[in-house]
């Protein structure tokens, strides 16, 4: 720690916990715990059981479990592809170009998201491209929420990089292809595998955007979750909330290593 004293160093931790513990403990302890009960009587849940966990990894939950799965990667992957792809091009662009395509990618952020799940069921419920009704609007959607995200990470990782790999590798005659898949690219695998778990986990727990576009057969878990504790169900719901909290956590290790990994090449 940058605190010194024992002074300072005990008012840190204290601070650390008056603000954490409310803010950020509690909460997801409430939903543990109401995952773990069968009804709520005073302040506390009573009726230990798991039996909405059984209920949470088998059936419709396990089906919308994978659904937030298949449709997290593939727009991660896609962001990842395309937020890499403007990064590199704005680096390359001067001035007035550079701003305006760092703004067109960042310009989802300045909207809700049910703004642009909105734009995305508008532009693409009528020919030539028809993707109302399928699958694939959702994962458009998820796309163009989580890109700005993988934009902005890897810029800023560009603007870090030393240019001196670049110019050693380009004057002793390397082709700008091979510049930039073996010398640029290794180089950023480890912002690229932050920005992959980041847009990973924000389309894992998107919501409002999906609510307007989602079919009856690809609803994701945020989705289920939400039905759950609108009908009532508060505990089913939350055993729920903590599967996904799980596999998003669990995801984010594994792309944590890879990142470590990528570090120490």
């Amino acid at each position: 720690m940058l605190v010194h004293s024992r002074t300072g160093r005990w008012a840190s931790w204290l601070a650390f916990a008056v603000l954490f513990v409310p803010l950020f403990a509690v909460p997801l302890l409430v939903i543990v715990a109401a995952s773990l009960s069968t009804h709520w009587s005073g302040a506390f849940p009573s009726g230990p059981t798991t039996e909405h966990y059984a209920a949470a990894v088998r059936g419709e939950s396990l089906q919308a479990l994978t659904t937030s799965l298949v449709t997290a990667v593939a727009a991660s992957l896609l962001a990842l592809a395309l937020g890499t792809w403007a990064a590199l091009t704005a680096a390359a662009l001067r001035g007035r170009g550079r701003r305006i395509l760092d703004a067109l990618f960042v310009l989802p952020l300045a909207v809700p998201s049910v703004v642009v799940g909105l734009a995305v069921l508008v532009a693409f419920s009528r020919p030539p491209l028809l993707l109302n009704g399928t699958r694939w609007i959702v994962i458009l959607a998820h796309t163009v929420l989580v890109t700005a995200f993988a934009h902005q990470s890897v810029s800023a990782a560009i603007r870090r990089l030393d240019p001196m790999y670049e110019q050693a590798a380009a004057g002793l005659g390397a082709r700008p292809s091979y510049v930039l898949f073996r010398v640029k690219l290794p180089l950023l695998l480890p912002s690229l595998s932050a920005a992959a778990g980041l847009c990973f986990a924000l389309s894992m727990g998107e919501l409002s955007a999906t609510m307007m576009l989602y079919p009856p057969d690809w609803m994701p878990l945020p989705v289920l979750v939400f039905t759950a504790t609108d009908r009532g169900s508060l505990f089913t719901g939350s055993a729920l909330a903590v599967v996904l909290m799980a596999t998003t956590l669990l995801v984010l290790l594994a792309v944590s290593r890879i990142r470590t990994r990528a570090s120490y090449r």
